[in-house]
C-alpha cells in the first residue's frame, strides 16, 4: 500500500462515525422514487460544505452531482462514483431503533409504507463519506471525480420520467467519465466484494397488461363480460412461458400487483396486471415480450375479452467486461483482502447503473453487509448466532453499520487508482 492509499484509509476512518449517522438518518427518513427532496437537500448541503468545484441539483428530479477537480497533474481521466438514493414502498421490520415509520399518503397507487429495504441509504452514506475523503485529498488527485447521487433507481411512477437514463439525457455526467463505478449492498459476508464477469445484473422491463371486459351487476354476469377468468388464464399461462424459452438462459415473468376497478357486487370493466420481465441474456427480451403479449391477447379472446400489453421502463443488463474486472481486482483485494474478493452468482436483479457502466466502461460490484459466511462453493450461508441472511426488498433487510467504512475506502481507492492510471483496461 502506498502512502496515498494509507492517507485515504486514515481519512475514511475519520469519517466512519459520520457515515453511520448519515445512514441512520436516511433510513429513518426514506423517500420514494422521484420524491427524494429532503434526501437530495442533505446530500447537496454536505457536498457544498466540502468546497467542491461544482454541485448540481435538480437533475432528473432530485438528482445531485458533485464535481471535484484534483490538484495533481491531470491526464484527462474522470471517474464517476454512483449511489442511488430512493427507497421502496415496503414496511420496515428490520428491528433497529432507527427503523422507518414513514407512510407516503400521496404517492400514485398509495398510500405506501416507505423503507430503505434495498440498502440505498447505505449507498448514499458511503458515497457521502467517499466525497469527504477525496475532497480532503484533492491536491493529490490526478483527475476529476463526479459524485453521482441518482434518484428513481427503483423506477419512477409510470407517467413520470426519471432515473439514470434521464440524468444522461440532461447532460448530468460532465465532464464525460472514463470510468463509472458503484456497488450494491447484499446478503454476503461483511466486507466481502462479489464480482462477476459478464452480466452482473439482468435486463428488465416493467409490464402492464390490461384486460378489458364489459361491466355489469354481479347478479347478471351473462349480460356482461367478466375479465376475471381471462386474468386467471393469463396468470396461469405465465407460469408456462419458461417452457417456450431456452432453459439455459434464465427468464422470469412475475406479476406483483393486480388492480381492479369495481366493487364486490360489480363485475368490473377492466383488470390491470403489473409485473416485470427479467432476462439473463438481454437479447431474449424481445422474444419474451412477444410471447407474453400473445398469451395475454389470446387468453383474453378465449373469454370474450380483449387485452393490451405495454412494456415500460426498459433497463439494460449491467455488464462487467473481463478487461475491467481484471483491472479492478488488485484494488478490491488491497481494500478488503484476497479472501474477501469472490466471484458472485448470476442474478436476475436489475439496476439502471447499467446506463452509466455500459456507456462509459467501469465496474459494478456486490458488497456484503450481513452476518454470513461462504461455503466451499462460494454460496453465502448464515453465521451461527447472527441475524441471518435477509434478501434485498424484504421488510427485514438489514445492513451492518460497521462495514460501511469499508465501502467508503473502496469508493475512494477505486477513484484514485483509476485517476492515476492503475485501474483501467
Amino acid at each position: 500500500m502506498t502512502d496515498i492509499h494509507a492517507e485515504l484509509d486514515r481519512r475514511a476512518a475519520d469519517v466512519a462515525d459520520q457515515v453511520v449517522a448519515w445512514r441512520r438518518h436516511l433510513h429513518r427518513n426514506p423517500e420514494l422514487s422521484n420524491r427524494e427532496a429532503r434526501t437530495a437537500e442533505l446530500i447537496a448541503d454536505h457536498l457544498r460544505s466540502l468546497g467542491l468545484d461544482e454541485v448540481r441539483t435538480g437533475i432528473a428530479g432530485h438528482g445531485v452531482v458533485g464535481v471535484l477537480h484534483g490538484g495533481a497533474p491531470d491526464e484527462g481521466r474522470v471517474v464517476a462514483l454512483r449511489a442511488d438514493i430512493d427507497a421502496l414502498p415496503v414496511p420496515d421490520r428490520c428491528g433497529a431503533d432507527f427503523a422507518s415509520t414513514v407512510v407516503d399518503e400521496d404517492y400514485p397507487g398509495g398510500p405506501f409504507p416507505v423503507s430503505h429495504a434495498c440498502g440505498h441509504d447505505c449507498h448514499t452514506a458511503m458515497l457521502l463519506g467517499a466525497a469527504t475523503v477525496l475532497a480532503g485529498a484533492r491536491d493529490r488527485l490526478p483527475g476529476t471525480v463526479l459524485f453521482v447521487f441518482q434518484p428513481a433507481e427503483e423506477g419512477p411512477p409510470v407517467d413520470e420520467s426519471g432515473g439514470a437514463r434521464q440524468m444522461l439525457a440532461e447532460g448530468a455526467l460532465d465532464p464525460v467519465p472514463t470510468m463509472a463505478f458503484g456497488m450494491h449492498v447484499t446478503p454476503y459476508p461483511k466486507g466481502c466484494v462479489g464480482y462477476r464477469v459478464g452480466n452482473q445484473y439482468g435486463a428488465s422491463c416493467l409490464v402492464r397488461i390490461t384486460v378489458h371486459g364489459k361491466q355489469v351487476h354481479g347478479s347478471t354476469p351473462w349480460l356482461g363480460v367478466d375479465p376475471m377468468p381471462a386474468v386467471g388464464a393469463v396468470l396461469t399461462g405465465i407460469g408456462q412461458l419458461y417452457r417456450q424459452i431456452d432453459a439455459f438462459a434464465p427468464v422470469t415473468v412475475s406479476i406483483g400487483h393486480v388492480e381492479d376497478v369495481g366493487r364486490f357486487n360489480i363485475i368490473g370493466e377492466t383488470v390491470t396486471l403489473w409485473g416485470t420481465i427479467r432476462c439473463a441474456v438481454e437479447a431474449d427480451m424481445t422474444d419474451a415480450r412477444k410471447r407474453l403479449a400473445t398469451l395475454a391477447e389470446h387468453s383474453a379472446r378465449a373469454y370474450g375479452c380483449t387485452a393490451t400489453t405495454d412494456f415500460l421502463q426498459d433497463v439494460p443488463a449491467v455488464h462487467n467486461s473481463e478487461e475491467w474486472v481484471t483491472a479492478g481486482l488488485p484494488t478490491f483485494r488491497r481494500v478488503v483482502g484476497d479472501d474477501k474478493v469472490v466471484r458472485s452468482a448470476a442474478t436476475l436483479g436489475y439496476d439502471d447503473v447499467s446506463e452509466f457502466v455500459n456507456r462509459f466502461g467501469g465496474l459494478y460490484v456486490m458488497f456484503g453487509v450481513q452476518d454470513a459466511e461462504l461455503t466451499a462453493d462460494g454460496a453465502p450461508v448464515p453465521t451461527p448466532g447472527g441475524r441471518g441472511l435477509v434478501p434485498n426488498h424484504n421488510p427485514r433487510f438489514y445492513a451492518d453499520d460497521a462495514t460501511l467504512v469499508t465501502g467508503v475506502r473502496l469508493h475512494a481507492q477505486v477513484a484514485y487508482d483509476h485517476l492515476s492510471g492503475a485501474l483501467r483496461p
